[in-house]
């Protein structure tokens, strides 16, 4: 963590899985935000491609993705995640929507317990085909 040395699994497992994924959206805006700048493009470059990929379809697509690479405690993570109860889903099903919250909260569980498997998650994220994540951005 930035501000505060890494917490137990245990200590992260006593947080709520809903701020676990605010915190994990954050974080994942932040990574994108950062990728970007790196490359040096205009900032309106920068917001259209970080857009592409900090929004519920790609969110929900990147879970999809790292699923198969994940532990079985990250897994279950996941699962109780991907179950909570949700209020807010304007632009995209349900579903779609849980299943980004449950990225979140895996990513936010990572960056509170352990930094480095959160970079190995998130060089997964960064795959080749960003087309098609971009294709899903365009829909909504």
């Amino acid at each position: 963590m930035i501000f505060k040395s890494d917490m137990s699994p245990e200590d992260a497992r006593e947080l709520s899985l809903r701020n676990l994924a605010h915190l994990g959206d954050a974080v994942f805006e932040l990574y994108e935000r950062e990728k970007e700048v790196s490359e040096k493009k205009l900032a309106k470059q920068i917001h259209k491609q970080v857009v592409s990929r900090v929004n519920a379809r790609s969110q929900a697509e990147l879970l999809h993705r790292i699923t198969e690479s994940l532990t079985e405690s990250e897994r279950d993570l996941v699962r109780r995640a991907r179950n909570l109860k949700v209020g807010n889903f304007k632009k995209v099903d349900q579903s779609v929507y849980r299943q980004a919250t449950a990225f979140e909260a895996l990513i936010g569980y990572l960056y509170v317990t352990d930094m480095e498997r959160l970079k190995q998650i998130l060089a997964i994220t960064d795959a080749e085909d960003l087309e098609k994540l971009t294709d899903l951005a365009d829909i909504e």
